[in-house]
């Protein structure tokens, strides 16, 4: 089976994680999939192939060098996006994209007047939705990937390396995919995601993150009599919004610029709620960014009453850069893997999470590598056959480099 077949086959399988669900995986749908890899693990040839009955998936290639060298892993996630529906996808491959318009159905056209980073793919063979799914490239093409290096490195015995875990998670994309990761299990001195974007993305450093959750007690009373006695929730909620900066949204900022992000609010006269995520590669500005909110709702509550407005905050992950720094090796193994492969490597910071930044401050260091999925989480997603297999390529020279790894 090729890496396209591989891929291929693995988008077919809607695996969507749900936000609101109490169940882990967050769907059932997940582990129909997982249940799928695990048997094509096995009919691979892995060994100590086995799911919890929470979907986490290992697996392991053994050794085929006598020598005492590290254990590493390869990890991916298999569950898509909430944001867009991943049931019935059609993918179709565009051969030789001559750096056009691409139709993907009546009035859906992903066009690089609208997302350039198309043209940088011109000649290249794309993998394309219909225009009504996202993709499943994020994270089914950074599985793809890993499963394709295991079978090339099982199938050339001449590429010598040392012992290596495999771990396939659902949950990603609501957070949740590393809590239940079992890193004494996986039995790794260090591992890689295989989550990030395009060709020679490398990401060690991404954003502290927290939510806050805000809610708003009112005082329904008939208007023509509310002189004095009501407070409105939704108008107290729309107030507090606005103390928030409105230079200091994702739509204001880039790099390595923080923010606060309203993702839901709703609300009447009675009730009203606000959602935000908080985000700051510093972690002294991330501690002033909640500090501020506190301040916030400390001042509503002083204006309409102690209990009016309601906060719950909390630390969702961390920097990984922190548990990074003290294992450069585990950088200059990916700079040195990219650099035999031809691929020209982009550090640059996440300006998100990765299961890797949980996975890191649970003692797994773990730095993130590019899969090759361009425009996530929707129907303009795509991935370059090229870019996959470069990816591939750049696993199994991991695998070399640290078979041959001395400290």
């Amino acid at each position: 089976m090729t890496l396209t077949e591989r891929f291929l086959n693995y988008v077919k399988f809607d695996t969507q994680s749900a936000e609101d669900s109490q169940t882990v995986p967050s769907t059932p749908k997940q582990l129909i999939f997982a249940k799928y890899l695990c048997d094509e693990l096995k009919a691979e040839g892995l060994e100590d192939v086995e799911m919890d009955d929470m979907g986490y998936i290992y697996a392991t290639l053994p050794a085929n060098t006598k020598k005492k060298v590290p254990t590493i892993g390869f990890i991916s996630h298999y569950d898509t996006s909430p944001d867009c529906s991943g049931k019935d996808v059609k993918p179709r491959i565009v051969e030789n994209y001559d750096g056009g318009d691409i139709i993907l159905s009546e009035g859906i056209v992903s066009s690089p007047k609208k997302f350039p980073e198309l043209l940088f793919h011109k000649g290249e063979d794309l993998i394309v939705t219909d225009g009504t799914t996202l993709l499943g490239a994020d994270d089914k093409a950074g599985i793809a990937e890993i499963v394709q290096a295991m079978c090339y490195l099982r199938d050339n015995p001449e590429i010598e390396h040392g012992k290596i875990r495999v771990g396939f998670n659902p949950d990603e994309e609501i957070g949740m995919g590393a809590h239940h990761f079992d890193v004494e299990k996986f039995g790794c001195e260090w591992a890689y995601t295989i989550d990030g974007g395009d060709l020679g993305e490398i990401e060690y450093e991404n954003f502290n993150a927290a939510s806050a959750k805000i809610k708003v007690n009112g005082v329904s009373v008939h208007p023509g009599y509310a002189k004095g006695k009501m407070i409105n929730a939704a108008r107290v909620a729309t107030e507090l919004a606005n103390l928030l900066p409105a230079d200091e949204t994702p739509e204001t900022t880039d790099g390595y610029q923080g923010f606060y992000h309203l993702i839901h609010m709703e609300g009447g006269c009675e009730k009203a709620s606000l959602a935000y995520i908080i985000r700051d590669h510093d972690r002294e500005r991330f501690e002033d960014r909640k500090k501020f909110i506190e301040t916030c709702v400390a001042q509503m509550n002083e204006k309409y009453g102690e209990g009016v407005v309601e906060l719950q905050l909390n630390d969702q992950y961390y920097n990984m850069k922190e548990q990074i720094d003290p294992v450069m090796h585990v950088i200059d193994i990916i700079l040195q893997a990219m650099e035999k492969t031809g691929v020209a490597p982009k550090v640059q910071p996440i300006r998100g999470g990765t299961d890797g930044a949980q996975l890191s401050f649970k003692g797994l260091p773990c730095p993130n590598i590019f899969a090759g999925g361009v425009n996530f989480h929707g129907p303009y997603e795509f991935v370059s056959t090229q870019v996959m297999q470069k990816a591939q390529d750049v696993i199994v020279k991991i695998c070399e480099i640290t078979g041959k790894y001395s400290d």
